[in-house]
């Protein structure tokens, strides 16, 4: 028979359960990033938050990239801000050596096909960012590649991703993809198009506005990059503070 265990009632309580002692390399940062796909144009924004946990680290930390060499391309690499730095400087210099090499600029096609095999090479200690680059194809039309941490990929009209991605992917699926979308005259599925660069700068304005309503990780400063045959032009929108 096992006996009961000796109890000192004056003797200090301590905690019954083991102390852990680990830390952890990852920090989500907040901020959230979309990007949209037109037929001659691409736009790729997000918004300027810096946050951990309840903490506003910086209102103004923008997370849209411009590459180096023509044509031009822009990356976005949201989650724990330090390895999205990471991943866009090393990036940066990789396009140097293939502008080197080759004496030419990268194409948004290679340059999706090189960030996958950086991140895939970091599989077993990944990269903390959803990534998505913007730019124009071959053809001259718009072109949105987006990424897991691990490097899948795929060629996409529309994605959203960060901490408010869930309120706004669905949004753009209705409002870019066409989805549940009837046409009022002939009651059919309406007809995947692309939508004019004023209409998805509204979209997007739109978009990130209702975002800041519900999510507290996002706000204060829009950041929108606007990518055409001419070059990236950037434009700047104000969303809460609070």
């Amino acid at each position: 028979m096992f006996s009961e265990p000796y109890f000192d009632p004056a003797a200090p309580h301590t905690a019954a359960a083991p102390t852990s002692h680990a830390f952890n390399p990852y920090s989500d940062n907040g901020g959230t990033i979309l990007a949209i796909a037109g037929e001659d144009y691409a736009v790729l924004a997000g918004d300027t938050r810096h946050t951990t946990g309840y903490s506003i680290n910086s209102r103004f930390e923008p997370k849209v990239h411009t590459l180096p060499g023509e044509p031009p391309i822009v990356i976005s690499a949201n989650g724990f801000s330090a390895d999205g730095d990471t991943l866009v400087r090393r990036l940066r210099q990789r396009i140097l050596w293939y502008i080197h090499a080759h004496n030419k600029g990268i194409t948004v096609s290679a340059c999706a096909r090189l960030i996958q095999t950086m991140l895939y090479g970091k599989r077993f200690f990944p990269y903390y960012v959803y990534t998505i680059i913007a730019g124009l194809d071959e053809e001259g039309r718009g072109a949105v590649y987006s990424f897991d941490p691990v490097g899948s990929y795929e060629r996409e009209q529309c994605r959203a991703g960060g901490a408010a991605a869930s309120l706004i992917m669905p949004f753009l699926d209705n409002q870019v993809n066409f989805k549940n979308q009837m046409d009022p005259v002939t009651g059919q599925q309406r007809t995947v198009s692309y939508l004019t660069l004023e209409e998805t700068l509204k979209l997007v304005k739109d978009a990130f506005s209702s975002a800041t309503e519900r999510h507290i990780h996002v706000g204060d400063c829009l950041e929108i990059k606007i990518i055409t045959k001419d070059g990236v032009k950037a434009e700047y929108f104000p969303l809460k503070r609070d």
